[in-house]
């Protein structure tokens, strides 16, 4: 009897022991392996404060101070510290807010994951620093609230809104792309160039550990703050845009619609990319009154935020005529003092197109200066009959590889992140357009001759067609940013490669004279400035619905060009009538810092038309 006792004694405390070595290896476990575990048991006993960097700030091509920092603050609670009596008459007062909004902020669904009534979670955000620091002074009277400092953006300019861009909350689409960089609350570029170099100017978050007691009290740093590292501030950036430029481009466009984009030639740097209508990028800035303005600007009928300098696509018109021209001679059908007579008027067969009164084209240049419609016409014919009049997929196909490579009709690639394509139509194209309808042949394509027909072309592009002209082939990517301030990084190599189009260097020069020409004594007089040389071509667009388009492009000075341009405004008329005077202006502006007196009436003319009006 005994020994059964003693057997079943060993065996209970075999199985205790068992269960016990059990116990010890599962705690053992979920102390040095399980990470949740670990996580629960230190936000029990400590809290981890993120620190938010400042922002990279964003300076113009002269130094002067875009964009900066200015502070704004959320305000979080942890619901256990709550002192029951406090005066809630008082808060909501120094917040501006009613006792509905308080108990809404406050009373979250406690059976959630996403809160707890021991850990700190937003009771109000986006709170004014004028407004902050009074309510700081009484914060002592309300304990469980903790103030957290942000930095969201201010302007000391109301232009160039398309370019800077905004910054907004990011999504939870947004967090889930990006591997933990971004939490709930964060700011995100959202446009423009805060967005296209976000990871540039966004800075890296810093942590703080500290203890906290039974209360939830804060109670000393954790492990002497060895865990700690502090944020680390954004890239300071310099853009090429010089703000006083684009301040004066979109005074000149202001009851207009349409776009300005000037390059440096010699580098790419885009000097202004103005869309009007626009806005002031503070109304944009993060505040209590943002979502107010943002609809206000969403619902514009005249769409705000549309970026016409490189969203809009729109036919080139007669300022085509130069690069055709440039292609025309380079494959050998036009010569350069090769004369085409012009009764006033194109026809074929039953189509006629007609011409303005002007002395009889003798060469490229003659023919530019008065921008010579039947010229134009029979060049393009030549070109896309190149294999012969029954292979104009041949024709056009050297073309469109020419178009190419001047960047025509297609995104290029610069650092607006809304940069659209254009159209340069194929082959394939008109095989589509005309299937089942017979055969097509260069009459039937023959408005692309003058830049009307199918051709859709950014103001970008156009600037850009512009600079190559100026450099004779050579161009830079158009680009945005010129420079990093704070490190030493170079700007994209993509806007660091020189890029040449396949015409031979001295195709350019008739093409220049005859710009040359059409500024002093051709169709783009209205550009004129007795002492800076300005070559330009204008452009008349079709508008089937309404008042035609003007453009204009142009570089300046002609010898050592400093500024290439390309003005579009919708509704317009002739090129000559707003485009060329609104480019000249701007030349004028950038060379010189200031409109000379003779030259005041175009500027006031300009100022006072109002074209947003017109069908």
């Amino acid at each position: 009897m005994a020994e059964k006792i003693n057997i079943r004694y060993q065996s209970v405390a075999i199985v205790f022991l068992l269960a016990s070595a059990l116990l010890l290896i599962r705690s053992l476990h979920l102390q040095a392996f399980d990470k949740s575990v670990q996580e629960q048991a230190k936000r029990a006993t400590f809290n981890q404060k993120t620190l938010y960097p400042s922002r990279g700030l964003i300076y113009d091509r002269n130094d002067k101070l875009l964009v900066f920092n200015k502070p704004i603050y959320d305000l979080n609670v942890i619901y256990n510290r709550l002192d029951p009596n406090m005066d809630t008459t008082m808060f909501c007062s120094l917040l501006n807010i009613d006792k509905e909004n308080f108990i809404q902020s406050i009373e979250k669904d406690w059976k959630s994951k996403l809160y707890s009534k021991r850990l700190p979670y937003n009771f109000k955000s986006k709170i004014p620093s004028s407004q902050f620091l009074t309510f700081l002074e009484h914060l002592h009277k309300f304990p469980g609230f903790y103030p957290q400092l942000r930095n969201v953006r201010g302007y000391n300019t109301d232009h160039a809104a398309h370019i800077l861009g905004y910054i907004s909350e990011v999504n939870q689409k947004q967090i889930d792309a990006n591997d933990g960089v971004y939490s709930l609350g964060d700011y995100i570029g959202a446009s423009g160039f805060e967005s296209q170099y976000e990871a540039e100017l966004k800075g890296e978050k810093g942590i703080e550990y500290y203890f906290k007691d039974n209360l939830g009290r804060e109670a000393g740093k954790y492990e002497d703050g060895k865990g700690d590292f502090s944020a680390k501030s954004g890239s300071d950036v310099q853009v090429s845009i010089d703000i006083d430029l684009q301040e004066f481009g979109e005074t000149l466009m202001q009851n207009k619609i349409g776009s300005i984009v000037a390059i440096d030639p010699k580098t790419g740097e885009i000097l202004t990319m103005v869309s009007s209508p626009s806005f002031s990028p503070k109304k944009l800035s993060i505040s209590e009154d943002r979502g107010k303005d943002f609809e206000m600007l969403r619902q514009d009928s005249l769409k705000p935020f549309f970026d016409r300098s490189v969203m809009a696509q729109y036919p080139p018109g007669s300022i085509f005529k130069t690069v055709l021209s440039l292609v025309a001679m380079q494959e050998k059908v036009l010569n350069p003092n090769q004369t085409i007579y012009c009764d006033g008027y194109y026809q074929y067969r039953s189509f006629t197109y007609d011409c303005h009164e002007h002395s009889t084209p003798y060469n490229v240049s003659i023919a530019l200066q008065h921008s010579c419609n039947t010229y134009f016409f029979q060049s393009f014919r030549d070109l896309i009959e190149l294999k012969g009049f029954n292979q104009p997929e041949e024709g056009l196909k050297v073309l469109t590889d020419h178009l190419d490579d001047f960047g025509l009709g297609k995104a290029l690639n610069s650092d607006n992140p809304n940069e659209k394509n254009g159209l340069v139509p194929t082959s394939d194209f008109y095989n589509k357009l005309y299937e089942g309808k017979g055969d097509w042949r260069s009459t039937y394509i023959l408005s692309l001759g003058i830049g009307q027909g199918e051709f859709l072309f950014t103001t970008i592009q156009m600037a850009n067609l512009a600079a190559i002209i100026a450099n004779k082939g050579k161009y830079y990517t158009p680009h945005l940013i010129k420079k990093y301030l704070d490190f030493d990084k170079e700007i994209p190599e993509n806007f660091r490669t020189l890029r040449s189009v396949r015409i031979d260097e001295e195709y350019f020069d008739p093409v220049i004279k005859g710009m040359e020409a059409a500024v002093r004594q051709g169709t783009g007089q209205t550009a004129y400035i007795p002492d800076i040389n300005i070559c330009g071509k204008t452009g008349t667009s079709q508008n089937p619905h309404g008042e035609d388009h003007s453009v204009f492009f142009a570089f300046a000075p002609k010898e050592d060009p400093k500024i290439a341009i390309a003005v579009y405004v919708e509704n317009g008329g002739f090129g000559a009538t707003f485009a060329s005077p609104i480019a000249s202006l701007m030349i004028e502006k950038y060379l010189r810092g200031e409109i000379s007196p003779g030259r005041k009436y175009w500027e006031n003319r300009i100022l006072n038309a109002d074209l947003t009006n017109i069908p």
